[in-house]
């Protein structure tokens, strides 16, 4: 879809009045290719200056899914979904200890036994961060994962 915007050229009007010259521009409309990495983005980005709340937009299921996993764990605090009669919005309180979220794209199929070769190359270390996947009993970290002995597909990661 392209949209053009006629905008008037404001220079030099005191010279010629008579006939304004006009600027014809076609910008082409951008398409969000995933919304929970713009959420993730936009969540890191706040949290690298310092910021305390981020409020994420358009919201879905998945992204809550994903913030209520992060909170279970206490890299984020308290969030409220704000329903704005549109695609929503979601308020998330930054406590700080985010350090790196990220999304995994295209997500890739993994097994319980393929579970540990991708914690130790996303994750920093053993004990530091989780690994989010979304398995047949729903979306969950790679832990949980483990020991309810589900495989699934990879989302994303934070630490």
């Amino acid at each position: 879809m392209t949209v053009t915007v006629t905008v008037e050229r404001r220079k030099n009007m005191r010279r010629k009045l008579q006939s304004p010259q006009l600027l014809h521009f076609s910008f082409a409309r951008m398409v969000r290719v995933s919304v929970l990495n713009d959420a993730l983005k936009s969540m890191y980005n706040a949290e690298k200056i310092g910021k305390r709340q981020v409020m994420i937009r358009p919201s879905s299921k998945v992204i809550t899914k994903f913030l209520i996993v992060m909170q279970k764990h206490g890299y984020i605090g308290e969030f409220e979904y704000v329903d704005d009669h549109r695609s929503g919005k979601i308020v998330v309180e930054l406590n700080g200890r985010l350090n790196k979220c990220g999304v995994i794209s295209p997500c890739f199929d993994v097994g319980v036994k393929e579970i540990e070769p991708w914690t130790a190359r996303l994750l920093p270390s053993r004990q530091f961060g989780y690994i989010v996947l979304t398995t047949s009993t729903g979306i969950t970290d790679h832990e949980e994962a483990r020991r309810k002995n589900v495989s699934g597909k990879v989302l994303g990661f934070f630490y």
